[in-house]
């Protein structure tokens, strides 16, 4: 059963992950747009189990270090998605009224992604990458989390029937 779940998510994590690279990232949005494999990854892992939140945390970590827009060393998204996911996954099972609610799994997933890239630019300037000024930095954590704001209700149902099509559950958002 797992194989046939993972034969299907990571073809749905890399196409998501081109679209990302190939258009996403064409856009020049203020605050510094947002990053749909991020926010696919975070709602992905709230409908999932720890494990399978931690294998999707996995991949989606490895495709971002694999991206040309990383700045970061290899690895560095890879540990903080599996942590990351592990977390939201933990945090949302058993909250009924989460994983039903789209406007809760809305905020809970875009506090997720000010949280994930908060830890992104703390263990980046602990590992030496340049990162820029203070105020630069807010901008862009307060840009990406408007923009997440805003990306996630509108592709939220899509990404809750792709889930639900890989894991044959009856409820979807």
């Amino acid at each position: 059963m797992i194989t046939r779940q993972l034969s299907i998510t990571i073809p749905i994590f890399i196409m998501i992950f081109v679209v990302q690279e190939a258009a996403v990232d064409q856009f020049r949005l203020a605050g510094g747009g947002f990053s749909l494999l991020l926010i696919f990854t975070l709602i992905w892992a709230v409908l999932s189990s720890q494990e399978i939140a931690a294998i999707g945390g996995f991949t989606a970590g490895l495709l971002m270090d694999l991206s040309p827009s990383s700045s970061g060393p290899i690895g560095q998204w890879t540990l903080l998605m599996i942590a990351a996911c592990y977390a939201v996954s933990y945090l949302g099972s058993g909250n009924e009224s989460l994983s039903g609610n789209p406007l809760g799994l809305t905020f809970f997933a875009t506090s997720a992604v000010f949280f994930t890239e908060i830890a992104y630019v703390v263990t980046g300037a602990l590992l030496g990458v340049q990162t820029g000024s203070f105020g630069q930095i807010l901008i862009t954590l307060f840009g990406i989390s408007i923009w997440s704001l805003v990306v996630t209700p509108i592709l939220l149902p899509l990404f809750s029937r792709l889930h639900a099509f890989v894991f044959n559950t009856r409820s979807a958002i």
